[in-house]
């Protein structure tokens, strides 16, 4: 009956299980026009995942609110403007299913998927950047979600920050050190209340290696603060693996570019791409 792939399963189980009882049984009711009777929350669920033919129809259920795909999303590290209308969203966390980029551990940053053979970086930049922006937004207190872990730790100690801001005049800004860069960033979304949006598809993010064992992730996306979208940001993680800790990566550097809306001159939003060319990066690299 169902053929929902095992990414969707696993994505519709977390939504499903974020509904209330009563909306959970009456869904039930209405997937199996009320033929199959459900003892409990665990019966329904499997029943409603049994006779579901794809993940697209149970998103546009209309117990399926699209404030629950909102923090859905939010909690798998993708961002949606909090204006966004349910079809926007459905489509987005189809595009994610779809991806298989929904996040395999969160206990690390970077963790790579332990079943793993060999080192794709490419899969180590989406990893990271859906830990690190999930990390981050939560400690917005608009978005309402639990703060997570953020803190030094994450950072190698002499690890330098760049804050290069374009938003009425120019402003460039240096910090250096755990301390200073983990509390810094921390700022924009704790104190600032911005949120930060990356573009996880192929223009907006890229990857690079160094035969010195750094790996250089790109990443472009939208701010908000609200329901307001105040720009786009280019951000450059230099990463190094952590040799005591497997699968750790921490954080060497980290440019940051903030354009706010009124610098970009009508530029579309929605998905920035970005702006730096492999050789620009390759010298970051080096």
């Amino acid at each position: 009956m169902s053929t929902l792939s095992e990414t969707e399963r696993a994505g519709c189980t977390k939504i499903l299980k974020s509904m209330s009882k009563c909306d959970l049984l009456s869904l039930c009711d209405t997937v199996t026009n009320k033929l199959i009777v459900v003892e409990n929350v665990t019966e329904a669920t499997d029943t409603i995942l049994l006779y579901t033919q794809n993940a697209e129809e149970l998103l546009k259920r209309k117990k399926v609110y699209r404030e629950l795909i909102f923090k859905y999303l939010a909690q798998e590290g993708v961002a949606m403007p909090p204006n966004s209308e349910k079809h926007q969203l459905v489509k987005r966390t189809l595009e994610l299913w779809s991806s298989g980029k929904t996040v395999v551990d969160k206990s690390l940053p970077g963790e790579t998927d332990k079943a793993e053979v060999g080192f794709d970086p490419v899969v180590l930049g989406q990893q990271f950047c859906q830990w690190f922006f999930q990390l981050l937004n939560s400690h917005n207190p608009l978005l309402g979600q639990p703060p997570q872990d953020w803190g030094p730790q994450h950072f190698w100690p002499d690890v330098k920050l760049r804050l290069f801001s374009v938003a009425g005049h120019e402003q460039m800004d240096e910090f250096l050190g755990a301390e200073l860069v983990s509390s810094r960033l921390l700022a924009l979304t704790g104190d600032e209340h911005l949120l930060l949006s990356p573009n996880m598809q192929p223009s907006g993010l890229r990857t690079l290696t160094s035969p010195h064992g750094l790996v250089l992730v790109a990443v472009a996306g939208t701010i908000h603060r609200g329901e307001a979208c105040l720009g786009i940001f280019e951000q450059i993680f230099g990463l190094i693996r952590s040799p005591l800790e497997k699968n750790c990566w921490k954080i060497k550097f980290v440019n940051l570019k903030i354009k706010g809306q009124d610098a970009l001159g009508g530029t579309d939003m929605v998905a920035p791409a970005l702006s730096y060319n492999s050789t620009e990066l390759q010298l970051l690299c080096s």
